[in-house]
């Protein structure tokens, strides 16, 4: 049974002075894996916060449907198994750090032992140790990301879901997060994260889901997204040159130097030794990756070709 898991979900909010219906989310459907760290991404104004209220029952779709545990969002029972920081939390101001946490805690029935131990835990988990005792309303913005990740993890959740869960943090703030992601990951969590900064999923996702105007233009895994291998060679062949060869794919030329692509490493071999045969020399042989940005905008122009915003010739 997959822990999120969404059914051609349409969604339409209303806007402007006559509250026009504008449609939000169209026929988006996705599912997320126990154990999985799952990245939903998407530029700013892309339904990403729209589908969050959706999964966790605070909007209510239009058509299709949304489950989590195999259960409505708005399940008490499905409740209690996850954690949740919103993009802008809004806690209590006139509260600690501690005591938010604390409070939080105590919406979940955690005993006085275990809530106390786990607070404790949490604040220095997030880094937050010195600050816990200000009243909030004297937080910074990443301040208030970081004591909000400590109350998403207070109940031990089963699946943590997070809104932008960077936003507003320092270079060390961030780090602390992503370490934070993987540690759950490594403690068998699941994790549902929207963002809009691709190099943040790219360091911790196993899969991603690309969302583009309301629609899931592209969901893969990581790994699926970034293999792409570029080669280099030094060789005069005409043969090679003129792509006589079957199999060789050549990018450019630069003097005598030809640049090839492989897409697959178990060719690789064969390739070295038809190079060396036609009286070739090979110089370099280099990993290439695509970055997740570079997918992601190719997806949303609708462009499928990997290699679409390679320039030959250009060494990565």
């Amino acid at each position: 049974m997959s822990v999120v898991r969404f059914e051609h979900v349409a969604k339409s909010l209303p806007y402007g002075f006559w509250l026009r219906r504008k449609p939000v989310l169209r026929d988006v459907s996705l599912t997320v894996e126990r154990g999985e760290v799952y990245g939903f991404l998407g530029p700013n104004g892309a339904g990403k916060t729209t589908s969050l209220k959706c999964l966790l029952g605070l909007l209510t779709p239009n058509a299709g449907s949304v489950e989590i545990f195999g259960r409505a969002g708005s399940d008490p029972e499905a409740r209690r198994k996850i954690g949740y920081l919103p993009e802008h939390p809004y806690f209590y101001p006139h509260l600690t750090g501690r005591e938010l946490v604390d409070y939080f805690g105590r919406l979940f029935d955690l005993p006085g032992d275990v809530r106390r131990r786990r607070t404790d835990e949490l604040i220095e988990l997030v880094g937050m140790t010195a600050k816990a005792g200000q009243p909030i309303k004297q937080y910074s913005k990443g301040m208030m990301q970081r004591i909000g990740m400590a109350q998403a993890l207070i109940n031990d959740p089963e699946l943590v879901i997070l809104d932008e869960p960077m936003s507003g943090l320092d270079p060390i703030g961030r780090r602390e997060v992503k370490d934070i992601i993987l540690s759950l990951k490594a403690g068998g969590t699941t994790v549902f994260f929207s963002s809009h900064i691709l190099a943040d999923a790219e360091a911790l996702c196993d899969r991603v889901g690309l969302l583009f105007e309301g629609r899931i233009v592209r969901e893969s895994a990581v790994d699926e997204l970034l293999e792409v291998r570029v080669q280099y060679w030094d060789a005069a062949c005409d043969d090679l040159k003129t792509g006589q060869v079957p199999g060789f794919d050549c990018r450019a030329t630069q003097g005598d130097r030809l640049y090839f692509r492989i897409a697959a490493a178990e060719d690789l071999d064969r390739w070295i030794d038809t190079v060396r045969q036609a009286g070739g020399r090979v110089v370099q042989i280099s990993p290439h990756r695509h970055t997740l940005e570079d997918f992601f905008i190719g997806a949303i122009r609708g462009d499928r070709d990997l290699d679409a915003g390679a320039r030959l010739g250009e060494s990565p």
